[in-house]
């Protein structure tokens, strides 16, 4: 026992000591465990009433992946023909990284559809504003919504599904 109590108060024991240190704190970067309680909520509005001349597109019910995660998705053109993917009630959890996709892939229950949405064509419409809520993301205008079936909540540091809702085409 007084071995070993002379090698930790040594200098390898200050080397282990440190070593755990800068591995505990890189990892504590790399996987933000703190952002498990936190929530950021938005409430961006819808941008153009139905009333006013939106159409909906395509419409999607959110299942959980990786992390449970529930809500709509909704495809909006607007009057003036510029297209919007609002996502409404959102509630999936909080992570590092995570971005808004939509994808090829087909939306598969369970660990099957945990890692496809950014195998095949998928285009990034940029970071998740919150991980609860309603929020707005503008489609780029030569976007070809015939190419798509899927909308992922990708935590992008993992390469992994939190969440996704199938695409149904409004008639």
């Amino acid at each position: 026992m007084g071995r070993i109590r002379r090698v930790l108060a040594g200098r390898v024991g200050i080397g282990l000591l440190l070593g755990g240190l800068v591995a505990a704190a890189v990892g504590a970067v790399w996987f933000q465990p703190w952002k498990l309680w936190v929530n950021e909520t938005v409430r961006e509005a819808a941008p153009v009433a139905r009333e006013q001349g939106a159409r909906t597109l395509a419409t999607g019910e959110f299942i959980g992946h990786e992390h449970a995660t529930s809500g709509t998705v909704r495809i909006l053109e607007l009057p003036d023909g510029r297209r919007t993917l609002r996502l409404e009630n959102l509630d999936t959890s909080n992570g590092p990284d995570l971005r808004v996709l939509i994808t090829d892939a087909p939306v598969r229950q369970g660990r099957a559809g945990w890692f496809v949405f950014d195998d095949g064509a998928h285009t990034e419409l940029g970071r998740l504003k919150g991980n609860k809520g309603d929020q707005n993301y503008t489609l780029p205008a030569e976007l070809d919504l015939d190419a798509y079936r899927s909308v992922s909540i990708w935590c992008d540091r993992f390469d992994v599904s939190f969440g996704a809702a199938a695409l149904t085409r409004a008639l």
